[in-house]
């Protein structure tokens, strides 16, 4: 078949928050029109929380990219959908155990349910490939401490072992999103061990030296930004984008699967780049606050060369998270575990006042001088019971859940640590 010899996918934050994000109605429109005049064989969208704004993308693209799936997730959507050329044989959807908190509002990530969708497509030379599409945990930066991005860290672990488990079984991987991460980040990092992914950007680009860029468009072409560039008219004025090129936080990843002793052939990308960075039509902003990426793979016979970018196929140890990286992870949870600790037994302490003030008000009542006051004895009295409830719920419920979430991913690398340990020493044996 040599017309399937190449795989040509896209991905794209398309910040598609209903009400939030602005000019939404317009740079989903100018979406809809840019994919259904490409010709991609798999689209992974982010941010396409409204059902009807993915249903016109649908419809664009569906002459060339038939089969497609909207994802849910959380109270508002995950916010994924993927388009594909090729049949599906399954999906699926893994909401990450950590989001944020449900206090921070204006982020809104606990209220989406972040979590990494994945439809598994039956390709006419390669076989079973599962697709991912995800969009990690936005806080924390990237300079540290590591608690601070503790959340999207147990994302980049649980998304790793989902990555790695469908190899695996034996299928090809193709993951596209969000990482909200640059690629020397621990998450990134994590990732890249664990789950033994391929850079796409850093396979087809090698050896760039940031050195020598010297414009914002350069810094596109070369070092794959896609966020916060000073040519994104969202981002442009950005304290934090001034003076910078911006931010690589989309990927392309992809590997082999695990089948020992089986001839396969090869999925390998041969080309990476920016896309969608023009403004709207006729208009003076950006379509998104993230550029797209694409990414073009070759499929060829299994290659013999060790230097190329395949996985032999006689039985080979599969690449494990170093020790100095699950050492650096674990440190960073337990200090957000320490920290969380610490936040809900404030939260309590502060449920517990303001049942001591509710039941002085019901008292203090009796002697009310004048009839005036009542209505904001009421309201008073109305805040406290919300502050209350509050703190009950995110000191207790959301307190225990995100101990033991941290504490289910630090066992989890505690035992993987000394599982290698164990398999070193038979090794050696």
């Amino acid at each position: 078949m040599p017309g399937e010899s190449r795989i040509r996918v896209l991905t794209l934050n398309c910040w598609g928050l209903k009400y939030v994000a602005k000019n939404l109605e317009e740079r989903i429109e100018t979406i809809a029109h840019e994919l259904a005049h490409s010709d991609y064989d798999l689209i992974a969208l982010q941010e396409i929380w409204v059902f009807a704004h993915y249903e016109r993308v649908q419809q664009r693209v569906a002459a060339r990219l038939p089969h497609s799936k909207f994802f849910y997730s959380g109270a508002l959507g995950a916010g994924l959908a993927i388009f594909s050329r090729y049949p599906f044989i399954s999906s699926s959807i893994y909401p990450y155990s950590l989001n944020g908190t449900p206090l921070d509002v204006a982020a809104g990530d606990w209220f989406v349910g972040k979590a990494a969708a994945n439809v598994v497509i039956l390709h006419p030379i390669l076989g079973q490939v599962q697709v991912f599409n995800t969009h990690l945990f936005a806080k924390g930066g990237e300079d540290g401490p590591e608690y601070n991005r503790a959340h999207r860290l147990v994302n980049a672990w649980e998304f790793a072992k989902l990555a790695r488990q469908a190899a695996e079984v034996g299928r090809y991987v193709i993951a596209l999103g969000d990482f909200n991460s640059i690629p020397t980040t621990l998450p990134m990092t994590v990732i890249f061990q664990h789950a033994d992914l391929k850079d796409s950007w850093a396979i087809t680009h090698p050896n760039i030296q940031t050195s020598h860029i010297v414009s914002a468009q350069q810094a596109i072409q070369q070092l794959g930004i896609t966020a916060d560039s000073p040519l994104n008219s969202w981002s442009a004025g950005k304290l934090y984008a001034r003076g910078t090129w911006g931010k690589r936080l989309d990927y392309v990843l992809y590997r082999q699967p695990n089948r020992p002793g089986q001839t396969l052939p090869i999925l390998k990308a041969i080309d990476t780049k920016v896309v969608l960075t023009e403004p709207v039509p006729g208009r003076p902003f950006s379509i998104s606050d993230h550029f797209g990426l694409e990414a073009t793979f070759e499929i060829t016979a299994e290659s013999s060369d060790e230097t190329s970018d395949t996985y032999p196929s006689q039985p080979q140890r599969p690449r494990e998270l170093s020790n100095e990286s699950a050492a650096t992870t674990i440190h960073a949870l337990t200090a957000c575990y320490r920290f969380s600790r610490e936040r809900s037994r404030k939260e309590l302490i502060i449920f517990g006042f303001c049942l001591l003030v509710l039941v002085g008000v019901i008292i203090g009542t009796a002697w009310l001088p004048h009839s005036w006051i009542n209505p904001i004895f009421i309201l008073f009295t109305v805040f406290v019971a919300w502050l209350a409830t509050t703190m009950l719920y995110e000191g207790f419920i959301f307190g225990n859940w995100e101990c033991n979430a941290l504490m289910n991913v630090i066992e989890e690398l505690e035992i993987h640590r000394k599982g290698q340990e164990i398999l070193n020493g038979q090794s050696r044996d």
